[in-house]
Protein backbone atom coordinates (compact mmCIF):
# COMPACT_ATOMS: atom_id res chain seq x y z
CA UNK A 1 0.00 0.00 0.00
CA UNK A 2 1.28 3.44 -0.91
CA UNK A 3 -0.15 6.52 0.74
CA UNK A 4 0.64 10.16 1.41
CA UNK A 5 1.77 10.80 4.97
CA UNK A 6 0.31 13.52 7.11
CA UNK A 7 2.84 16.30 7.25
CA UNK A 8 3.82 19.34 9.23
CA UNK A 9 2.90 22.81 7.98
CA UNK A 10 5.60 24.79 6.21
CA UNK A 11 6.15 28.49 6.89
CA UNK A 12 8.30 30.58 4.53
CA UNK A 13 9.85 33.87 5.63
CA UNK A 14 10.12 36.33 2.73
CA UNK A 15 11.10 39.99 2.51
CA UNK A 16 13.62 42.47 1.17
CA UNK A 17 17.20 42.42 2.51
CA UNK A 18 17.97 43.34 6.13
CA UNK A 19 14.46 43.32 7.56
CA UNK A 20 15.26 40.63 10.16
CA UNK A 21 14.22 37.44 8.37
CA UNK A 22 17.05 35.32 9.74
CA UNK A 23 16.53 36.70 13.24
CA UNK A 24 12.89 35.62 13.10
CA UNK A 25 13.95 32.24 11.69
CA UNK A 26 16.31 31.70 14.63
CA UNK A 27 13.58 32.77 17.03
CA UNK A 28 11.02 30.36 15.56
CA UNK A 29 13.40 27.40 15.44
CA UNK A 30 15.13 28.28 18.73
CA UNK A 31 18.41 27.44 17.15
CA UNK A 32 21.05 28.77 14.85
CA UNK A 33 21.51 25.32 13.38
CA UNK A 34 19.60 24.78 10.16
CA UNK A 35 19.69 22.42 7.25
CA UNK A 36 21.12 24.36 4.33
CA UNK A 37 20.44 23.14 0.83
CA UNK A 38 23.61 24.12 -0.99
CA UNK A 39 23.25 22.10 -4.17
CA UNK A 40 23.22 23.80 -7.58
CA UNK A 41 19.65 24.17 -8.74
CA UNK A 42 18.34 23.62 -5.24
CA UNK A 43 19.57 26.61 -3.30
CA UNK A 44 22.25 27.92 -1.05
CA UNK A 45 20.00 30.74 0.06
CA UNK A 46 17.16 28.83 1.71
CA UNK A 47 17.58 27.44 5.19
CA UNK A 48 15.28 24.90 6.79
CA UNK A 49 14.58 24.45 10.48
CA UNK A 50 12.04 22.80 12.76
CA UNK A 51 9.85 24.60 15.26
CA UNK A 52 7.31 23.65 17.88
CA UNK A 53 4.56 25.51 19.70
CA UNK A 54 3.09 23.28 22.39
CA UNK A 55 1.95 20.19 20.55
CA UNK A 56 2.10 21.92 17.17
CA UNK A 57 5.13 21.24 14.97
CA UNK A 58 6.12 23.14 11.86
CA UNK A 59 8.95 23.62 9.38
CA UNK A 60 10.36 27.08 8.71
CA UNK A 61 12.13 28.22 5.54
CA UNK A 62 14.42 31.25 5.66
CA UNK A 63 15.18 33.01 2.37
CA UNK A 64 17.64 35.58 1.14
CA UNK A 65 16.71 39.16 0.37
CA UNK A 66 13.89 39.19 -2.20
CA UNK A 67 14.23 41.60 -5.12
CA UNK A 68 11.43 40.68 -7.55
CA UNK A 69 12.66 42.88 -10.39
CA UNK A 70 16.21 41.47 -10.42
CA UNK A 71 17.07 40.00 -13.82
CA UNK A 72 20.54 38.56 -13.36
CA UNK A 73 23.36 37.99 -10.92
CA UNK A 74 23.14 36.97 -7.28
CA UNK A 75 20.02 39.06 -6.66
CA UNK A 76 18.16 37.21 -9.41
CA UNK A 77 19.22 33.84 -8.01
CA UNK A 78 18.10 34.85 -4.53
CA UNK A 79 14.75 35.97 -5.95
CA UNK A 80 14.37 32.61 -7.67
CA UNK A 81 15.04 30.78 -4.43
CA UNK A 82 12.55 32.96 -2.56
CA UNK A 83 9.91 32.11 -5.16
CA UNK A 84 10.64 28.40 -4.70
CA UNK A 85 10.15 28.81 -0.95
CA UNK A 86 6.78 30.47 -1.57
CA UNK A 87 5.71 27.47 -3.66
CA UNK A 88 6.78 25.05 -0.92
CA UNK A 89 5.06 26.97 1.88
CA UNK A 90 1.59 26.61 3.33
CA UNK A 91 1.86 30.08 4.87
CA UNK A 92 4.14 32.93 3.76
CA UNK A 93 5.31 35.42 6.38
CA UNK A 94 6.04 38.68 4.55
CA UNK A 95 8.51 40.60 6.74
CA UNK A 96 8.90 44.39 6.60
CA UNK A 97 10.94 46.87 8.67
CA UNK A 98 8.81 48.89 11.10
CA UNK A 99 11.57 51.40 11.79
CA UNK A 100 12.21 52.23 8.16
CA UNK A 101 8.54 52.21 7.25
CA UNK A 102 7.03 51.24 3.91
CA UNK A 103 9.60 50.99 1.11
CA UNK A 104 9.01 50.81 -2.67
CA UNK A 105 10.49 47.30 -2.69
CA UNK A 106 7.86 46.21 -0.17
CA UNK A 107 5.14 47.23 -2.63
CA UNK A 108 6.77 45.18 -5.39
CA UNK A 109 7.06 42.10 -3.17
CA UNK A 110 3.49 42.44 -1.93
CA UNK A 111 2.18 42.61 -5.48
CA UNK A 112 3.91 39.36 -6.42
CA UNK A 113 3.08 37.49 -3.23
CA UNK A 114 -0.62 38.20 -3.60
CA UNK A 115 -0.51 36.26 -6.85
CA UNK A 116 1.59 33.31 -5.70
CA UNK A 117 1.26 32.71 -1.94
CA UNK A 118 -1.43 30.32 -0.75
CA UNK A 119 -1.79 32.13 2.59
CA UNK A 120 -0.10 35.44 3.33
CA UNK A 121 0.55 37.28 6.61
CA UNK A 122 2.34 40.61 7.05
CA UNK A 123 4.80 40.76 9.96
CA UNK A 124 6.16 44.22 10.80
CA UNK A 125 9.51 43.65 12.49
CA UNK A 126 11.80 45.82 14.65
CA UNK A 127 8.89 47.35 16.58
CA UNK A 128 10.56 47.30 19.99
CA UNK A 129 9.80 50.51 21.91
CA UNK A 130 7.18 51.61 19.38
CA UNK A 131 3.39 51.73 19.56
CA UNK A 132 2.07 48.83 17.44
CA UNK A 133 -0.97 50.76 16.16
CA UNK A 134 1.22 53.60 14.90
CA UNK A 135 3.65 51.22 13.21
CA UNK A 136 0.95 49.17 11.51
CA UNK A 137 -0.74 52.32 10.22
CA UNK A 138 2.30 52.96 8.01
CA UNK A 139 1.63 49.68 6.17
CA UNK A 140 -2.12 49.99 5.63
CA UNK A 141 -1.38 50.90 2.03
CA UNK A 142 -0.39 47.28 1.38
CA UNK A 143 -3.98 46.24 2.04
CA UNK A 144 -3.29 43.18 4.20
CA UNK A 145 -6.18 42.25 6.51
CA UNK A 146 -3.79 40.42 8.87
CA UNK A 147 -0.83 42.39 10.20
CA UNK A 148 1.33 41.79 13.27
CA UNK A 149 3.83 44.08 14.97
CA UNK A 150 6.76 42.24 16.51
CA UNK A 151 10.41 42.30 17.47
CA UNK A 152 12.21 39.17 16.32
CA UNK A 153 15.34 40.20 18.21
CA UNK A 154 13.53 40.50 21.55
CA UNK A 155 10.73 38.01 20.93
CA UNK A 156 7.94 40.55 21.40
CA UNK A 157 4.80 39.57 19.47
CA UNK A 158 6.28 36.36 18.03
CA UNK A 159 4.12 34.06 20.15
CA UNK A 160 0.96 35.94 19.11
CA UNK A 161 1.97 35.58 15.47
CA UNK A 162 2.47 31.81 15.67
CA UNK A 163 -0.65 31.34 17.78
CA UNK A 164 -2.67 33.13 15.12
CA UNK A 165 -1.16 31.05 12.33
CA UNK A 166 -2.20 27.80 13.98
CA UNK A 167 -5.57 29.04 15.20
CA UNK A 168 -6.78 30.65 11.99
CA UNK A 169 -4.55 29.78 9.05
CA UNK A 170 -3.70 26.16 9.80
CA UNK A 171 -6.78 24.76 11.51
CA UNK A 172 -6.57 21.59 9.45
CA UNK A 173 -2.96 21.04 10.42
CA UNK A 174 -3.68 21.42 14.13
CA UNK A 175 -5.71 18.20 13.89
CA UNK A 176 -3.24 16.36 11.69
CA UNK A 177 -0.48 14.60 13.57
CA UNK A 178 0.98 11.37 12.37
CA UNK A 179 0.27 8.31 14.52
CA UNK A 180 4.02 7.90 14.87
CA UNK A 181 4.65 11.31 16.41
CA UNK A 182 1.61 11.03 18.65
CA UNK A 183 2.76 7.67 19.98
CA UNK A 184 6.31 8.93 20.45
CA UNK A 185 5.06 11.95 22.41
CA UNK A 186 2.85 9.72 24.56
CA UNK A 187 5.86 7.59 25.38
CA UNK A 188 8.03 10.59 26.16
CA UNK A 189 5.41 12.05 28.49
CA UNK A 190 5.28 8.96 30.71
CA UNK A 191 8.10 7.08 32.37
CA UNK A 192 7.61 3.33 31.97
CA UNK A 193 6.70 1.61 35.21
CA UNK A 194 8.96 -1.07 36.57
CA UNK A 195 7.98 -4.51 35.34
CA UNK A 196 5.55 -3.29 32.69
CA UNK A 197 6.87 -4.32 29.28
CA UNK A 198 6.62 -1.86 26.43
CA UNK A 199 4.66 -3.24 23.50
CA UNK A 200 5.93 -1.59 20.35
CA UNK A 201 3.28 -3.19 18.17
CA UNK A 202 0.49 -1.94 20.42
CA UNK A 203 1.42 1.57 19.33
CA UNK A 204 2.89 1.05 15.91
CA UNK A 205 1.78 -1.41 13.27
CA UNK A 206 5.02 -1.36 11.29
CA UNK A 207 8.46 0.10 11.65
CA UNK A 208 8.79 3.30 9.61
CA UNK A 209 12.12 3.54 7.81
CA UNK A 210 13.07 6.75 6.00
CA UNK A 211 15.77 6.52 3.36
CA UNK A 212 17.25 9.99 3.13
CA UNK A 213 20.24 11.62 1.52
CA UNK A 214 21.25 14.02 -1.19
CA UNK A 215 20.42 13.41 -4.85
CA UNK A 216 22.13 10.55 -6.64
CA UNK A 217 23.28 8.86 -3.45
CA UNK A 218 21.31 5.79 -4.52
CA UNK A 219 18.07 6.16 -2.57
CA UNK A 220 15.87 5.20 -5.50
CA UNK A 221 18.08 2.22 -6.35
CA UNK A 222 17.91 0.99 -2.78
CA UNK A 223 14.13 1.38 -2.77
CA UNK A 224 13.88 -0.61 -6.00
CA UNK A 225 16.06 -3.37 -4.61
CA UNK A 226 14.19 -3.61 -1.32
CA UNK A 227 10.75 -3.61 -2.90
CA UNK A 228 11.53 -5.48 -6.09
CA UNK A 229 11.48 -3.83 -9.51
CA UNK A 230 7.94 -4.94 -10.27
CA UNK A 231 6.63 -3.27 -7.12
CA UNK A 232 8.04 0.21 -7.65
CA UNK A 233 5.20 2.68 -7.77
CA UNK A 234 6.16 6.31 -8.12
CA UNK A 235 4.36 9.58 -8.04
CA UNK A 236 5.24 12.88 -9.64
CA UNK A 237 1.91 14.65 -9.49
CA UNK A 238 0.79 18.08 -8.30
CA UNK A 239 0.30 18.09 -4.56
CA UNK A 240 3.01 15.56 -3.76
CA UNK A 241 5.95 17.98 -3.92
CA UNK A 242 5.95 18.44 -0.15
CA UNK A 243 4.52 15.06 0.82
CA UNK A 244 6.62 12.08 1.79
CA UNK A 245 5.01 8.82 0.68
CA UNK A 246 4.78 5.61 2.66
CA UNK A 247 5.05 2.15 1.13
CA UNK A 248 4.30 -0.98 3.16
CA UNK A 249 6.55 -3.96 2.52
CA UNK A 250 7.69 -7.14 4.22
CA UNK A 251 11.26 -8.31 4.72
CA UNK A 252 12.00 -11.76 6.15
CA UNK A 253 8.57 -11.94 7.75
CA UNK A 254 8.67 -8.50 9.36
CA UNK A 255 6.45 -5.57 8.39
CA UNK A 256 8.03 -2.25 7.48
CA UNK A 257 6.74 1.03 6.14
CA UNK A 258 9.21 2.71 3.84
CA UNK A 259 9.05 6.50 3.99
CA UNK A 260 10.00 7.54 0.48
CA UNK A 261 11.60 10.87 -0.38
CA UNK A 262 13.18 9.89 -3.67
CA UNK A 263 10.43 11.19 -5.96
CA UNK A 264 10.46 8.22 -8.31
CA UNK A 265 8.73 7.94 -11.64
CA UNK A 266 7.52 4.60 -12.87
CA UNK A 267 9.64 2.99 -15.51
CA UNK A 268 7.94 3.16 -18.87
CA UNK A 269 8.00 6.24 -21.03
CA UNK A 270 10.84 7.52 -18.87
CA UNK A 271 13.93 5.51 -19.69
CA UNK A 272 15.50 5.93 -16.28
CA UNK A 273 14.31 6.55 -12.77
CA UNK A 274 14.38 10.27 -12.15
CA UNK A 275 15.13 11.33 -8.61
CA UNK A 276 13.95 14.69 -7.37
CA UNK A 277 15.32 16.10 -4.15
CA UNK A 278 13.06 18.06 -1.83
CA UNK A 279 14.38 19.40 1.45
CA UNK A 280 10.90 19.71 2.91
CA UNK A 281 10.06 16.15 1.90
CA UNK A 282 13.27 14.93 3.54
CA UNK A 283 12.54 16.74 6.80
CA UNK A 284 8.99 15.39 6.84
CA UNK A 285 10.29 11.87 6.30
CA UNK A 286 12.78 12.16 9.15
CA UNK A 287 10.15 13.41 11.57
CA UNK A 288 7.68 10.67 10.64
CA UNK A 289 10.07 7.74 10.82
CA UNK A 290 11.38 5.44 13.52
CA UNK A 291 14.70 4.77 11.82
CA UNK A 292 16.53 6.85 9.20
CA UNK A 293 18.90 5.32 6.70
CA UNK A 294 21.31 8.09 5.74
CA UNK A 295 22.59 7.28 2.25
CA UNK A 296 26.07 8.45 1.25
CA UNK A 297 27.73 8.11 -2.14
CA UNK A 298 31.15 6.53 -1.71
CA UNK A 299 32.37 8.26 -4.85
CA UNK A 300 31.38 11.76 -3.75
CA UNK A 301 32.58 11.80 -0.17
CA UNK A 302 30.74 13.50 2.69
CA UNK A 303 29.40 16.97 1.89
CA UNK A 304 27.82 19.80 3.88
CA UNK A 305 24.32 18.65 2.96
CA UNK A 306 25.07 15.14 4.23
CA UNK A 307 26.23 16.59 7.55
CA UNK A 308 23.20 18.88 7.64
CA UNK A 309 20.77 15.99 7.18
CA UNK A 310 22.66 14.00 9.84
CA UNK A 311 22.38 16.93 12.25
CA UNK A 312 18.66 17.15 11.63
CA UNK A 313 18.23 13.43 12.31
CA UNK A 314 20.11 13.83 15.59
CA UNK A 315 18.08 16.90 16.56
CA UNK A 316 14.86 15.02 15.82
CA UNK A 317 16.02 12.17 18.06
CA UNK A 318 15.65 9.51 15.40
CA UNK A 319 17.53 6.23 15.26
CA UNK A 320 19.91 6.17 12.32
CA UNK A 321 21.97 3.82 10.19
CA UNK A 322 24.61 5.23 7.84
CA UNK A 323 24.70 3.39 4.50
CA UNK A 324 27.66 4.06 2.23
CA UNK A 325 26.54 3.14 -1.27
CA UNK A 326 28.63 2.17 -4.32
CA UNK A 327 31.30 0.82 -1.99
CA UNK A 328 32.33 -1.76 -4.57
CA UNK A 329 33.43 1.04 -6.92
CA UNK A 330 36.37 2.09 -4.70
CA UNK A 331 39.83 0.60 -4.48
CA UNK A 332 41.49 -0.18 -1.15
CA UNK A 333 43.21 3.20 -0.79
CA UNK A 334 40.04 5.12 -1.64
CA UNK A 335 38.08 3.10 0.91
CA UNK A 336 40.56 3.91 3.66
CA UNK A 337 40.49 7.60 2.76
CA UNK A 338 36.69 7.65 2.74
CA UNK A 339 36.50 6.06 6.19
CA UNK A 340 38.86 8.69 7.62
CA UNK A 341 36.82 11.51 6.09
CA UNK A 342 33.57 9.98 7.29
CA UNK A 343 34.75 9.69 10.88
CA UNK A 344 35.83 13.33 10.86
CA UNK A 345 32.71 14.73 9.21
CA UNK A 346 30.11 12.69 11.10
CA UNK A 347 31.85 12.17 14.43
CA UNK A 348 28.64 13.21 16.22
CA UNK A 349 27.02 10.02 14.83
CA UNK A 350 29.54 7.62 16.30
CA UNK A 351 26.69 5.65 17.88
CA UNK A 352 25.28 4.83 14.42
CA UNK A 353 25.96 1.53 12.68
CA UNK A 354 27.99 1.96 9.50
CA UNK A 355 27.06 -0.27 6.55
CA UNK A 356 28.93 -0.48 3.25
CA UNK A 357 26.59 -1.54 0.48
CA UNK A 358 25.92 -1.74 -3.22
CA UNK A 359 22.24 -0.94 -3.71
CA UNK A 360 22.48 -1.78 -7.39
CA UNK A 361 23.84 -5.28 -6.84
CA UNK A 362 22.10 -5.94 -3.52
CA UNK A 363 25.34 -6.37 -1.59
CA UNK A 364 25.32 -5.62 2.11
CA UNK A 365 21.54 -5.17 2.30
CA UNK A 366 21.05 -8.04 4.73
CA UNK A 367 23.49 -6.38 7.11
CA UNK A 368 21.77 -3.05 6.52
CA UNK A 369 18.35 -4.40 7.49
CA UNK A 370 19.83 -6.07 10.58
CA UNK A 371 21.28 -2.71 11.57
CA UNK A 372 17.89 -1.07 11.02
CA UNK A 373 16.24 -3.67 13.27
CA UNK A 374 18.90 -3.17 15.91
CA UNK A 375 18.55 0.61 15.84
CA UNK A 376 14.77 0.34 16.18
CA UNK A 377 15.07 -2.06 19.12
CA UNK A 378 17.51 0.31 20.83
CA UNK A 379 15.27 3.34 20.26
CA UNK A 380 12.27 1.54 21.78
CA UNK A 381 14.22 -0.23 24.54
CA UNK A 382 12.76 -0.52 28.03
CA UNK A 383 15.30 0.42 30.70
CA UNK A 384 14.14 -0.77 34.16
CA UNK A 385 14.75 1.63 37.03
CA UNK A 386 16.78 -0.83 39.17
CA UNK A 387 19.13 -1.60 36.28
CA UNK A 388 19.49 2.07 35.37
CA UNK A 389 20.25 3.03 38.96
CA UNK A 390 22.75 0.20 39.29
CA UNK A 391 24.46 1.26 36.05
CA UNK A 392 24.54 4.86 37.27
CA UNK A 393 26.21 3.88 40.54
CA UNK A 394 28.76 1.75 38.72
CA UNK A 395 29.56 4.68 36.44
CA UNK A 396 30.02 7.00 39.43
CA UNK A 397 32.22 4.46 41.23
CA UNK A 398 34.40 4.27 38.16
CA UNK A 399 34.56 8.03 37.67
CA UNK A 400 32.98 10.56 40.00
CA UNK A 401 31.64 13.85 38.65
CA UNK A 402 34.23 16.60 39.10
CA UNK A 403 33.96 19.11 41.91
CA UNK A 404 32.97 22.64 41.14
CA UNK A 405 34.19 24.79 44.00
CA UNK A 406 33.43 23.11 47.33
CA UNK A 407 30.61 21.03 45.84
CA UNK A 408 30.64 17.66 44.16
CA UNK A 409 27.38 16.71 42.41
CA UNK A 410 25.58 13.79 44.01
CA UNK A 411 23.91 11.35 41.59
CA UNK A 412 21.34 9.28 43.47
CA UNK A 413 19.13 7.27 41.12
CA UNK A 414 17.89 7.11 37.53
CA UNK A 415 14.77 6.07 35.66
CA UNK A 416 13.56 6.10 32.08
CA UNK A 417 11.63 9.13 30.90
CA UNK A 418 10.81 8.19 27.34
CA UNK A 419 11.58 6.21 24.22
CA UNK A 420 12.40 6.98 20.62
CA UNK A 421 14.89 8.26 21.63
CA UNK A 422 15.56 6.73 25.05
CA UNK A 423 15.54 9.37 27.79
CA UNK A 424 17.31 8.76 31.10
CA UNK A 425 16.30 11.01 33.99
CA UNK A 426 18.91 11.28 36.75
CA UNK A 427 18.01 12.58 40.21
CA UNK A 428 20.47 14.05 42.68
CA UNK A 429 21.93 17.22 44.15
CA UNK A 430 23.92 20.08 42.59
CA UNK A 431 23.21 18.66 39.14
CA UNK A 432 23.52 22.07 37.51
CA UNK A 433 27.24 21.71 38.14
CA UNK A 434 27.59 18.62 35.93
CA UNK A 435 29.93 19.49 33.02
CA UNK A 436 29.12 18.45 29.47
CA UNK A 437 32.13 16.13 29.38
CA UNK A 438 30.72 14.10 32.27
CA UNK A 439 27.32 13.92 30.62
CA UNK A 440 28.97 12.49 27.51
CA UNK A 441 30.74 9.97 29.73
CA UNK A 442 27.42 8.85 31.20
CA UNK A 443 25.81 8.65 27.77
CA UNK A 444 28.61 6.40 26.58
CA UNK A 445 28.36 4.30 29.74
CA UNK A 446 24.60 3.74 29.47
CA UNK A 447 24.96 3.02 25.76
CA UNK A 448 27.53 0.30 26.44
CA UNK A 449 25.65 -1.23 29.38
CA UNK A 450 22.30 -1.42 27.59
CA UNK A 451 23.71 -1.95 24.08
CA UNK A 452 21.93 1.08 22.62
CA UNK A 453 23.51 0.95 19.18
CA UNK A 454 22.00 3.18 16.52
CA UNK A 455 19.88 5.57 18.59
CA UNK A 456 20.48 8.94 20.21
CA UNK A 457 20.37 8.87 24.01
CA UNK A 458 19.26 11.86 26.03
CA UNK A 459 19.94 12.58 29.69
CA UNK A 460 17.79 14.91 31.78
CA UNK A 461 18.61 16.10 35.28
CA UNK A 462 16.28 16.42 38.27
CA UNK A 463 17.53 17.98 41.49
CA UNK A 464 15.68 16.03 44.16
CA UNK A 465 16.05 13.37 46.83
CA UNK A 466 15.25 9.70 46.44
CA UNK A 467 12.43 9.11 48.96
CA UNK A 468 13.19 5.38 49.05
CA UNK A 469 16.89 5.70 49.77
CA UNK A 470 18.54 6.09 53.15
CA UNK A 471 20.53 9.22 53.79
CA UNK A 472 24.23 8.76 53.18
Amino acid sequence: MLEALQRWPVLAIVGRPNVGKSTLFNRLTRSRDALVADLPGLTRDRQYGRGRLGSEHYIVIDTGGFEPVAKDGIAAEMARQARLAVVEADVVLFIVDGRQGLAPRDLEIATELRKTASKLILAVNKCEGMRPDHVLADFQELGFPRMFALSAAHGDGVRSLIDSIFEEELVAFSKEHSALIESAEDLNDQAPEQGSPVSVHAKVQAMRVAIVGRPNAGKSTLINTLLGEERVIAYDQPGTTRDALSIDFKHQGRDYTLVDTAGLRKRGKVHEVIEKFSVVKTLQAIEQSHVCVLMLDAGDGVGHLDAGIANYILDAGRAVVVAVNKWDSLDVAAKQNFKRTLLQSLQFLQFAELCFISAKHGRGLASLMRAVDQAFAAAMAKLPTPKLTRALREAVERQQPPRKGPFRPKLRYAHQGGQNPPVVIIHGNSLDRIPETYQRYLESWFRDVFKLQGTPLRIEWRSSTNPYAKED
